[in-house]
This record gives structure tokens, C-alpha cells and sequence, in this order.
């Protein structure tokens, strides 16, 4: 894994923060840069799992937690790369970042 880092910068007097993810191809850069693609965690149903169960709980059941969680990320207005990024819910801190194709994600 590559080291990651997070630099929340304060606008307004420090209310608003800025989350920079630190992209293995380009460096740190503002999230905006950057579109959520979702809970990495998350595995997809088989082909042979056709029960509506399954694909109810694929589509829309996510847990919510605090603590290290890990997300897709792509750096939509910079290489265009898949990322991984583990985060901490409750502080924003970033853990790691890593191509997606390399976790076998």
C-alpha cells in the first residue's frame, strides 16, 4: 500500500475543510477532483445468485460505520484511476490509497 495523507484546509474562519486525497499517479489533490464511486467493501452477487434478496441487499443496504472504512474513489479531472481509499468516518483521516486493479478490487 502507499502512504496516504490528508490535509483538511479551513475556509471561513475554519468552518468549511477541504479533504485532499494523495493519488498514487498525480499527488494530493482537493477531493473535487475526484467522483465517490462507493462502499469498496460491498461484494456483488453472482450470476447464479438471481434471488431478489440478494440484489436488494447489493442495491440498497449499506451499513453506515464509524471508524476506517474503505470507498472507490476515481480521479475524474486527473489521471481518470480507480482508487481505493481507506478513510475514517469520523475524523476524514486517510489511511491508504490504492489502485483499485492492484486490490483486485
Amino acid at each position: 500500500m502507499k502512504p496516504a495523507s490528508v490535509l483538511l484546509l479551513g475556509f471561513n474562519n475554519g468552518t468549511h475543510q477541504m479533504l485532499r486525497i494523495n493519488c498514487p499517479c498525480c499527488g494530493p489533490r482537493d477531493h473535487d477532483e475526484f467522483r465517490y464511486g462507493g462502499d469498496a467493501s460491498v461484494v456483488r452477487p453472482t450470476q447464479e445468485d438471481l434471488s431478489s434478496e440478494a440484489w436488494y441487499r447489493y442495491v440498497f443496504i449499506r451499513n453506515n460505520p464509524a471508524g476506517l472504512h474503505r470507498e472507490y474513489w476515481q480521479h475524474a479531472l486527473g489521471c481518470r484511476h480507480w482508487l481505493i481509499v481507506e478513510r475514517n468516518t469520523r475524523n476524514h483521516i486517510i489511511h491508504s490509497v490504492d489502485f483499485a486493479k492492484e486490490v483486485g478490487a
